[in-house]
Parts: C-alpha cells; structure tokens; sequence
C-alpha cells in the first residue's frame, strides 16, 4: 500500500512494538506502540508509525514516543499519541499533540435503572435526548453565556456552571483535575474563539461526539465495579464531546501563532504540523494559558449535557433524578497537555505530558485522585462504536512505569469517513443498528453513515492490549441501546 509503514517495528513482546531511534537520525527516543500480533498488521498499513517517529525527534522528549492500540493517523501527532517532554532539558508544548478539539473527552453517568424496568420507554428516551441536548455542526444551546461570563467560565471551570445550577457538587469531585485545569488565562482566547464558543457550551457537536443510554452487559471486576456503582443490567449514560468551535479556534489562533517560533528556537522539524515552543517560553506559556481555558470550557460543556440529561430522565420516567441514581461515576480527558510530576532515571522531573487521543489512568493510591478510589485505581472511560462495546477500566501500576499514566481513549478508526460512506451506500446503518438493538438518532446527513461500527477497530481488542500490558484493568463492558449523534 502507498500509505504503508516501511521502517522498522521490533516486537518487544506481546503488546509492545518498537521504532528504533536508529531509523532515522533525527529522533532523539525509540517509538513504542500498544498493539498484538492482529492489531500491528492494520498499523503497518497506515502512515500513524511515521508519525511516531515524527514526535521522537522533540526538544525535551523522554521516555519513549508512545501509541496506544486505538492508533490512527492525525494532525502532527497519531491519535492515539503520548509524549512527555521535560522543560528542565528544553522541551517542547505542541498544538498537534493536543488538538484541534482540546479536551475532547468522555464522561459517565451511572442509574438506579434496571433494563428490564427501563426497556418501554427506552425509544421515548432516546427522542427526547436528541430533542434536549443539542447536536449538530455548529448549532448552539438555549443555556448561553455572555463575553464576561464565558471568559470566567473558562477561569473557573466545571464548578462555575456547578455554582449557577447546572449539576451537582459531586460532579466535580468526579471529574479530572476537579474540572478546572488552574492557570487558564481567558485573555489569551481571541474574541473570535469567545464569540464561537458564546451559544455551544452545553452542545454535543458532530463528528465522533455522542450521547449513548448504555447497559452494564458484564462485569470483569466485581469489587472495583461495586466501589463505581455499576452493577450488571442497570443503564448508564455515557457523554463524549469537547470544546466545540472555541477550542477549534485556540488551536487555529495557535498555529498561525507558532509558526515561525521554532526556527526563532533553533529547532528542527520533520513536520511543519509538529509547530511548537519551549514550554518556558512565552509563546508556550500563551498556548498553555489559552489551551487551559479551552479545557475548561470543555468541562463545563459536558457538565450542562449532564444536567440536560438529567432532566430527561427526570421527564421520562417521572421521577427526580436524584431518586434516579444518576450520579457520575468519573469524566476523562484525552486531548489535553498536563504538567505532572515522574521519576525519571531515579530524577524527579515535572513533564508536559502530551495525550492526543489517549486517557490518563493513574493507578491505586494516586494522590490527585478522589478519596472513593483511592484503592480501586483511576476510572478509564474507553468508548467504542455504535453497534458494539464500551468499556470501563481503571489505572493499573503499570501506566506510571511505561505510559506516563496513559492508557486508550476509544476503538481508534479503521476507515476514514469518506471510505465509510463509500461502504455504507445501499445500506441502512440506522435499520442495520436497529437490528443489533440500538436506536440510533443522527442530526446530520451522513452521521450514522460515518460512524458505523465497521469503521472502527474492535474495542475489546483494543483494551485487551493494555489490560495485558498491566496498564489499565478491565472492569465493566457496557452495551449501546440507545445513541444520538450529530
């Protein structure tokens, strides 16, 4: 194939594979992929390798260049992309090793709800979603926030929407980094990405982004299950968005701002879409401010589809949701560059770490997660596609060891959207889903045709890697009932 990888993968053992810096003489790190025997041979057959070593040439980068098995090609970094870079030794913040949508991420609420008691109105359900929380390219909410109310919104994070009613308190205890990465500088978001973010925090968007009413079809890990409130044949809900145009537009601002920086620096490049700077740098400290305000907008976006969803329940089944049980289990990030401490080669070092389609997954007794689990490990939320399997792990000793506390973020593509619809014309994706037991809703032409199943890889396989790997832990696999889509 044209696109194919043609350098070298050393398999290092059954769920890793290595790109020797020996490749090429510009990269400083070997490259290291998640993948098995059946995963690696997708890989070889998309350009996400080359992009790997790409990332191992940074100023700064330690450790190694990583995927995860959801690996597919993206925008200077692979999604499925993790790279830590030390500021003591120059190292480096990239836009590309975030994204354009910064804290894309996904959230999971648990109910009371058994299936059985819940089926008859799960088609009412699923309508009155897709009526309530809003979805599709560009369209905004009817909760809307002012200039002033937006930038401090982006300051504060998931408690600034907590405090106006819009969720519980305890959201945001469950949410990463309480929902407020500190630090934001909202001055640093251009009033055009204000004005695009104005009417969508509290939309779902389109793309990949969804709203799924899920069941707990298994449960692996009965004692860590438990401390989560899943319990087998009960519903969830489970949100995946970011921070819409706002965030679009930080990264836009971004890299028209970076683009002569590195040359200033003194670095080389193998990809122009790798632009970046010196995290200690001023250009890196206004990206890291205006990312940070981005990620927080992200937040309050999935805490008001929350509250929204709530009141759906509410509505449906004639009961608070409080009496519901629909408290949230945990909300992850994973397009976000976070500054955290490591040990490396026996130093205490403070790195950026950048995670570009991938899920941070602290293990037990992690100081910055909650007290409630503290034992069991950090929640990891990985979606998969819409006729199959989601699934909840936890952080595992492992991630802080090989993968900077990183594990998965979803299935990973496997065919670009135009190439799903090619395969889906003369078929009916929403019949095709109705079938397996899904009630899919779409807003957008296309949607459901985009995101069929077929288009991902298989998530089980995916997280059976890192399992494996001692890098997160298989707790639940939950089933699609229900989905609304842009």
């Amino acid at each position: 194939m044209a696109n194919a990888f043609t350098g070298p993968l050393e398999k290092v053992d059954a769920c890793r594979w290595r790109i020797p810096k020996s490749y090429r003489p510009d990269m400083r790190v070997d490259g290291m992929i998640y993948a098995d025997d059946a995963l690696i041979n997708d890989i070889r057959n998309d350009r996400s390798p080359e992009q790997v070593a790409n990332v191992a040439c940074l100023p700064g980068i330690v450790g190694h260049s990583l995927a995860m098995p959801d690996i597919h090609w993206g925008y200077g970094f692979c999604i499925g992309g993790v790279a830590a870079t030390d500021p003591e030794d120059g190292g480096v913040i990239s836009p590309g090793g975030v994204g354009y949508d910064i804290n894309c991420g996904v959230r999971l609420i648990r109910t009371d709800l058994s299936i059985d008691d819940a089926e008859p109105r799960i088609e009412r359900l699923v309508d009155r979603l897709f009526q309530n929380v809003p979805c599709g390219v560009g369209r905004g909410g009817r909760i809307r926030f002012k200039h002033a109310e937006l930038r401090r919104l982006m300051e504060e994070g998931s408690s600034y929407v907590v405090g106006r009613g819009l969720g519980w308190n305890s959201d945001v205890e469950a949410t990463e980094a309480g929902g407020c990465l500190s630090g934001a500088r909202p001055d640093y978001v251009s009033d055009h990405a204000c004005t695009r973010g104005e009417t969508q925090c509290g939309t779902l968007g389109s793309g990949n982004h969804f709203l799924e009413v899920q069941v707990v079809d298994r449960v692996d890990d009965a004692k860590a299950a438990s401390v989560l409130g899943l319990e087998e044949g009960r519903l969830a809900v489970m949100i995946h968005s970011g921070s819409r145009g706002l965030g679009y537009q930080v990264c836009e601002d971004a890299l028209k701002a970076l683009a002569d920086t590195p040359r200033k620096y003194g670095i080389e490049l193998p990809d122009r879409q790798l632009v970046c700077a010196p995290v200690r740098s001023p250009e890196g400290q206004r990206y890291l401010g205006a990312m940070k305000a981005a990620a927080n907008f992200a937040w309050c976006n999935r805490q008001i589809m929350t509250h929204l969803a709530r009141e759906t329940f509410a509505e449906v089944f004639d009961m608070p949701a409080e009496r519901l049980g629909m408290t949230l289990i945990y909300d992850v990030a994973h397009n976000i560059a976070k500054m955290e401490p490591y040990d490396v080669g026996g130093r205490s070092c403070n790195l950026c770490v950048h995670r570009k389609g991938a899920t941070r997954a602290f293990p037990p007794g992690h100081a910055e997660l909650p007290a409630r689990y503290r034992e069991i490990g950090q929640p990891v939320l990985v979606p998969g596609d819409m006729g199959r399997f989601s699934y909840v792990l936890v952080g595992r000793p492992g991630s802080m060891v090989h993968t900077f506390g990183s594990s998965c973020h979803g299935a990973g593509r496997r065919m670009s959207r135009s190439a799903a619809i090619r395969a889906s014309k003369g078929r009916s994706i929403r019949r095709e889903l109705l079938d397996r037991g899904v009630i899919a809703r779409a807003r957008g032409r296309t949607g459901l045709e985009e995101e069929q199943p077929d288009a991902y890889k298989d998530v089980q396989e995916v997280v059976s890697v890192l399992h494996d790997a001692g890098i997160s832990h298989k707790v639940a696999r939950l089933r699609p009932i229900g989905v609304i889509k842009g």
